[in-house]
């Protein structure tokens, strides 16, 4: 997954709209790569949300609209241009007296984000685990047109094909906290903006990037891509 690692807070990613937004696009006119990893800058372009930025980045959405001064809905707009980093000296001891603050309410809030129950989004052998991916998700083995589950309950904040390597790519918003990415997909069945339940159908596998009917699958936390297998019941 050498072309994952490069472009995300991802879908996901966002990659979708109440508590989505951006620029919208269902089939952006041009794929992004996702090596946004080394730039100061991003001018947003066609088809972008805060969401995928965040994703292809690793930032995350909620960095991103702090550093850049964005409140919800996070809407952006064509041509605008986004730090992805945190700012001036003066600037970062006032992110870190807010971050003080959000880490208290994490803490606090806690309690909800481990009522998450993750299941398995497809039946499947396991074709590369977290490691092999070079800690970008897994990659679970099926059949071309096999469902596709969400993997818990949540908001669909990407719907699209704009990020390079990812194929037709679900990303879906869980809470303030995680995100869950589904790329490789042959259709997809929900849209963005659209609340999806855990276990509803929301895509078709697809052909994976080793030529083989795959489904590329990744949880975010903070906008940081976590072990799966972690999470999901044994």
């Amino acid at each position: 997954m050498c072309q994952f690692n490069r472009v995300v807070s991802f879908i996901i990613m966002a990659m979708f709209l109440a508590g989505c937004a951006g620029v919208q696009s269902k089939a952006p006119v041009q794929p992004h790569k996702r090596d946004l990893t080394k730039g100061s800058y991003y001018t947003v372009k066609k088809g972008d949300t805060l969401y995928s930025i965040g994703f292809r980045s690793g930032h995350g959405y909620k960095r991103l609209a702090a550093w850049n001064g964005i409140s919800p809905p996070y809407k952006i707009y064509q041509g605008q241009k986004l730090k992805l980093f945190r700012g001036t000296k003066h600037k970062k001891t006032q992110i870190k007296k807010k971050s003080n603050k959000k880490t208290s309410s994490i803490s606090i809030n806690n309690r909800k984000v481990l009522k998450l129950y993750w299941q398995w989004p497809v039946r499947g052998r396991l074709l590369k685990n977290f490691y092999h991916t070079g800690n970008k998700g897994i990659d679970i083995a099926g059949r071309v047109g096999q469902k596709i589950k969400a993997a818990e309950a949540g908001l669909v904040v990407y719907s699209g094909s704009g990020l390079l390597g990812y194929g037709n790519l679900l990303i879906i918003k869980h809470n303030y906290l995680y995100l869950s990415a589904y790329a490789h997909n042959r259709r997809l069945l929900v849209k963005e903006g659209q609340k999806v339940k855990k276990g509803q159908l929301i895509a078709e596998m697809g052909i994976g990037v080793d030529a083989k009917p795959a489904l590329h699958f990744e949880i975010r936390k903070n906008g940081k891509s976590v072990n799966p297998l972690n999470y999901l019941s044994k």
